[in-house]
């Protein structure tokens, strides 16, 4: 089934329509999510800043509380007259009022001298502690985040040291290894798994601060500090101030998490109870990029249970050691469900435009079809003869150009047939004058042909017979004379009368232009004619009747040798048409010329430009019959400059 053309219009235009918008659906789509994953790893690196400042604000708070309490000169006072029950008193007020869960006081060596959470357990030696040991270095204060095991919480009290267990739990895309080696219960994944274990140190952050005497001696180091573990303080201030506790289809938009190595000790992410999932441990991809390697990580993640665009960073203690990871992320499923709505409105909007691109196809089709329906109508009357019909044109686009192109062409065909028709009657008449003329010659030639002979043959006898009268002789002579040319007029006229099919056979024209040159070259006629010959040495084989075509080349030779007068050039030419279609023969001389008066009547019987006596007139029409009964074609044509040139096409 044939599809038509305004279907064709519509469809294309509909496809290029769908395309464009296909590839444009693909790039904004490509373009959105793109740039909406961006816009929030942008955004996410400056909530982790966010996050970070408020967790530096925590450990300088903890500085200044306990700066603040070693200048305080009750306790500088206590210590320096041993009161312990005075600093056990002044501490703990302190602790409390601060909300520090340690604020311990050592002497000038890092030994204990009041533990304000449990003043029972002293002496010990706290000079390994890192902030102790900075402190005691640098006699300045120090602060930072350090890990404290399990038995050092439990000097502190019992409370502490259950406030940092935390059972490992195993999640998706993370796997636990010993992330401090010297924690008790440093385990693999599999037994953290299979047996329940648990982490018991702790992760604090912590200050200290020299105690001076009135002299500035180092008298003892006030140390205090904060556990993190199960401490929710600064991750929910985090999602306070940065999020704005904002929430999508019930849970919370931004989370944030401090991890004490590649374990979760204080989060609002939560699990799939609703809990905070303390315990979770670290993805193995953030893990080696973090804590192993140092280094920020800002992109996708799976957190516990769902995907977050998520930010880390390394959490170091007072000697530049990775102990943990600060964490803060949004919840990738709002930005997906914005994406996928964006998809659906540009999909909607493809189609609304699709269906709207096919109305305006349809219109198109039929303004650019009206013009071609005309065309074609016009086509059908012009193809019958009606030449006189022209397209109506409207408007400067191509069509109408086409349909005037197209009118102009119909009056160029219309002009071009009224010349054709007049050639055509101007050649049919000559061919019937020449058919006439031929019948004529034919009847003049048998009538006259017998008494001519009669009158030669007559003249003769009496010529031999007479007596030596000069006079007489040299009329009988010019009878015989005058008969003989009448004679030879009869025969040019029986010639011309009576042309026989050609009988063709196959032949080479270079061939049969070399003997008829060669046959001329030795006549008185050509002594001083000098012949150029350019024949294409690998002409394709022709079928003609070779005497009939002897004939035409020896008359044009010998028309050319007598317009030059016995002395010139003659340049003959042989070679294949371009189209591959004819062999083109050239005879160009260096004569006179032909009157262009006299072109048109070359070729016509008894036309000469030759003196009485010197022709007869036929020699070219004889030529002119041969050359049309092998197809063919003869003209003449003036050369630039001077002579005329003969040219000859027979079909191959």
């Amino acid at each position: 089934m044939k599809m038509s053309l305004r279907a064709k219009l519509i469809i294309s235009f509909l496809t290029a329509i769908t395309i464009c918008g296909f590839v444009a659906t693909i790039i904004s789509v490509r373009l959105i999510d793109t740039g909406i994953i961006q816009q929030e790893k942008y955004k996410v690196k400056n909530d982790l800043n966010s996050a970070r400042l408020i967790y530096q604000q925590e450990v300088q708070k903890t500085a200044d509380i306990v700066r603040f309490a070693a200048l305080k000169f009750l306790i500088v006072d206590a210590v320096i007259n041993n009161n312990v029950e005075q600093l056990k008193k002044e501490l703990e007020e302190r602790r409390k009022t601060e909300h520090l869960d340690i604020l311990t006081l050592t002497d000038k060596d890092g030994r204990v001298l009041v533990r304000a959470r449990n003043p029972f357990i002293y002496g010990d030696d706290q000079s390994n502690n890192a902030v102790i040991a900075k402190v005691l270095k640098e006699k300045q204060i120090a602060a930072g985040t350090v890990i404290v095991s399990k038995q050092e919480l439990e000097k502190d009290g019992d409370d502490l040291a259950r406030q940092a267990l935390i059972k490992i739990i195993k999640t998706p895309h993370s796997t636990h290894s010993s992330y401090d080696q010297s924690q008790e219960h440093d385990v693999s994944s599999k037994e953290a798994v299979d047996t329940e274990q648990v982490s018991s140190n702790g992760m604090i952050i912590s200050a200290g601060a020299p105690v001076f005497d009135n002299e500035g001696n180092l008298i003892g180091i006030l140390y205090g500090g904060k556990l993190i573990n199960r401490n929710y303080d600064i991750v929910d201030k985090t999602k306070e101030v940065v999020y704005k506790d904002a929430k999508y289809k019930g849970k919370d938009i931004g989370t944030a998490t401090i991890f004490q190595n590649d374990l979760r000790i204080s989060t609002n992410v939560l699990d799939n109870d609703g809990n905070r999932a303390i315990g979770t441990l670290l993805s193995d991809e953030v893990k080696k990029q973090v804590l192993e390697n140092g280094l920020t990580w800002t992109s996708p993640a799976f957190v516990v249970n769902n995907w977050y665009i998520s930010a880390y960073e390394p959490i170091r203690d007072v000697q530049d050691k990775i102990i943990g990871v600060l964490y803060v992320g949004v919840l990738e499923e709002n930005f997906i469900d914005m994406r996928n709505k964006t998809i659906l409105l540009v999909l909607g909007l493809m189609f609304v435009g699709m269906i709207i691109a096919a109305a305006v196809a349809g219109l198109l089709a039929n303004s650019i079809l009206k013009p071609v329906e005309n065309l074609v109508h016009a086509s059908g009357l012009w193809a019958k003869g009606n030449l006189d019909y022209r397209v109506k044109t409207s408007g400067g686009d191509e069509i109408s150009e086409l349909c005037e192109t197209l009118n102009n062409m119909a009056s160029s065909l219309r002009e071009r047939s009224s010349q054709l028709r007049k050639y055509t009657d101007e050649q049919i008449m000559k061919s019937e004058r020449l058919l006439t003329l031929g019948r004529l010659a034919a009847g003049v030639a048998h009538e006259i042909n017998n008494p001519l002979g009669a009158i030669l043959m007559y003249t003769y006898l009496s010529l031999e017979d007479m007596d030596d009268k000069e006079t007489l002789r040299k009329n009988l002579g010019k009878t015989i004379s005058e008969a003989s040319r009448c004679q030879d007029i009869v025969k040019g006229l029986f010639n011309f009368a009576h042309q026989t099919e050609p009988k063709v056979e196959l032949a080479n024209i270079n061939d049969i232009l070399e003997r008829t040159l060669q046959v001329m070259k030795d006549q008185v006629l050509f002594r001083n004619i000098t012949i150029k010959r350019a024949l294409h040495p690998s002409l394709p084989k022709l079928s003609v009747d070779i005497g009939q075509m002897q004939q035409v080349f020896t008359n044009i030779i010998l028309n050319a040798a007598d317009a030059m007068e016995g002395s010139g050039e003659l340049t003959v030419t042989a070679f294949e048409t371009d189209d591959k279609k004819y062999i083109q023969i050239e005879f160009a001389d260096t004569g006179t010329g032909i009157p262009p008066e006299n072109i048109e009547k070359i070729f016509e019987p008894f036309f000469t430009t030759k003196q009485p006596g010197k022709g007869t007139g036929l020699g070219l029409a004889v030529s002119y019959g041969i050359i049309a009964s092998h197809k063919g074609t003869i003209e003449v044509k003036n050369a630039p400059g001077h002579g005329a040139v003969f040219i000859i096409r027979l079909p191959v």
